[in-house]
């Protein structure tokens, strides 16, 4: 296992936060990417059982990569993703925070190109999401867009939603069944004994 601290994560200084891990996701999400590939390099990992996850950002992180590099991850778990940038800016429309959220994910082409949702087609592993139905960091509709537009492109995606939750899903029997569902997910997916 590997947590690789992506360029465009904050407490390094501006040159490494750049513009931040949604402007500058190319960066942040290649970072993750050749985080995978040297666990490959060095026969830490075997190709062929490479797997990421992440929670929030480290959900759209993990889906993203994929989007980057199809081949890369075999499978893909993601609790609480950003999946769409231009949804995610329209959220915080009505708060106070709104125009620090627009500013923070920005205009242009890196909206859509850096959404995985938008380019699910592109992911070819499959995907297991989790998310709290009261989620106001990252609203659950990230992730129920998410498994539509993985479902059309026609990659077998699965959605756990947790009803009475939020983005954190503060309860230890729901913690334990996200463990034990993304053990056996993985283990299904990448054929583990």
């Amino acid at each position: 296992m590997l947590q690789p601290n992506y360029r465009g994560s904050a407490g390094y200084g501006d040159g490494w936060y750049q513009e931040n891990g949604f402007q500058s996701w190319k960066t942040a999400i290649s970072d993750v990417n050749d985080s995978g590939r040297w666990l490959v390099s060095e026969g830490i990992a075997a190709p062929d059982k490479l797997a990421i996850v992440g929670w929030s950002y480290g959900g759209y992180a993990a889906l993203q990569s994929a989007v980057l590099d199809p081949q890369l991850f075999k499978a893909i778990v993601a609790v609480a993703p950003v999946t769409d940038l231009a949804k995610l800016k329209e959220e915080s429309r009505g708060y106070m925070s709104f125009r620090i959220d627009r500013d923070f994910i920005g205009s242009g082409p890196h909206i859509t190109e850096g959404s995985p949702a938008r380019n699910a087609a592109k992911i070819k592993a499959p995907v297991l999401l989790f998310h709290g139905a009261l989620d106001r960091n990252v609203g659950v509709h990230q992730s129920e867009f998410m498994a539509d537009q993985l479902r059309e492109a026609g990659n077998p995606a699965e959605l756990v939603l947790y009803k009475k939750l939020d983005h954190y899903l503060e309860d230890s029997s729901v913690r334990a069944e996200l463990l034990q569902k993304s053990s056996t997910f993985l283990k299904d997916k990448m054929q583990i004994k």
